[in-house]
């Protein structure tokens, strides 16, 4: 049993039997690893956005609201990576959820009521943002991850809606601002190099242990050449400081390893440890961002990009600036 094992929840090896099915075998592996190797780059038609997470670190906000409804100022925090893969081409979102979380999927559907209501009103503003925020038919798709078994497990619930293409993964509590949008910018390396392609941002040594830490062999145009990574390593054992920071272009040839996994860091199935197991088999590159970033993931990062996004807002920025020379002076 690997160390660990034994702290599980009981109910984990039935799960991980079920999703060894009917990604298992050695051959199957094989197979798929041969396809993310040869050499075809499909494009990248579908995103998985994993919003599975209890937010226990915004309670008692989260407990009738899911945490990727949190406002940065005035849209939900989700729609920023909505908007970021509907801005690169995705054709698809994958939504892995919880318990609770109808009011996501309400977000993203019409509401007739509500946009009648703008329209008597003459608001055409906010009648264009609530229009601008319905997703199309048939873009959003809904799968549920049972159990908090990680992020690895989470990317793995998509695997049947996935289907044997290629695919991106967006963090949500990522919120990454930069032009153009981080993913796209992952797309355009992708389909240059094809493989993997992961985001990627310089952390203090410090820092490493919170982090999947890539290990490096060379940069060129752009595309970082990775030969490994490591899931939270002590500062003293990472191989870089470049920290993978939630934007992933992947080969479905990575199902087939998550399900063979056996549990990593805080006994649950990483996916750092499935692409660490698949940079040595097929390309895979990092890019360097080089937005701002905000960990929204944390009361004080979900704060910080409220008032950024504030700032950026002619009406709001004098207000804001002067309300916070008043409470924080300069000393």
């Amino acid at each position: 049993m690997p160390d660990g094992a034994a702290r599980l929840p009981v109910f984990l090896p039935a799960l991980l039997a079920e999703a060894r099915s009917p990604w298992h075998t050695s051959a199957e592996i094989a197979a798929a690893e041969r396809d993310g190797a040869s050499g075809m780059v499909k494009p990248v038609r579908k995103a998985v956005l994993p919003v599975a997470g209890m937010g226990t670190r915004f309670l008692p906000a989260t407990k009738a609201v899911p945490k990727e409804l949190l406002p940065v100022l005035d849209r939900p925090l989700i729609q920023y990576a909505v908007d970021e893969a509907r801005a690169a081409g995705i054709e698809q979102l994958i939504f892995v959820t919880g318990r609770g979380q109808a009011a996501l999927e309400g977000h993203f559907a019409p509401d007739e009521t509500l946009a009648a209501h703008l329209a008597a009103r003459g608001d055409e503003a906010a009648l264009a943002d609530v229009e601008n925020a319905v997703l199309p038919p048939g873009m959003a798709a809904y799968t549920r991850q049972a159990h908090p078994l990680g992020l690895g497990h989470a990317v793995l619930c998509a695997r049947d809606l996935v289907g044997d293409e290629p695919f991106a993964v967006l963090l949500p509590d990522e919120l990454l601002l930069s032009d153009p949008p981080c993913l796209a910018a992952l797309l355009e390396v992708q389909g240059r190099t094809g493989g993997s392609v992961v985001a990627l941002a310089e952390v203090a040594q410090a820092e490493t242990s919170r982090y999947g830490i890539a290990a490096v062999a060379g940069e060129e145009e752009g595309a970082v050449a990775l030969t490994g990574m490591v899931e939270k390593p002590a500062p003293a054992d990472a191989p870089s400081r470049l920290a993978i920071i939630g934007r992933y272009v992947l080969q479905p040839g990575i199902f087939a390893r998550l399900a063979a996994q056996a549990p990593g860091a805080g006994g649950e199935i990483q996916l750092t440890d499935a692409m660490a197991a698949l940079a040595g088999q097929e390309p895979f590159h990092g890019v360097r961002f080089a937005g701002r970033r905000f960990d929204c993931g944390t009361p004080g990062g979900l704060l910080q990009a409220s008032v950024a996004c504030a700032l950026e807002r002619p009406a709001l920025r004098q207000e804001l600036l002067a309300f916070l020379r008043r409470v924080a002076p300069s000393p």
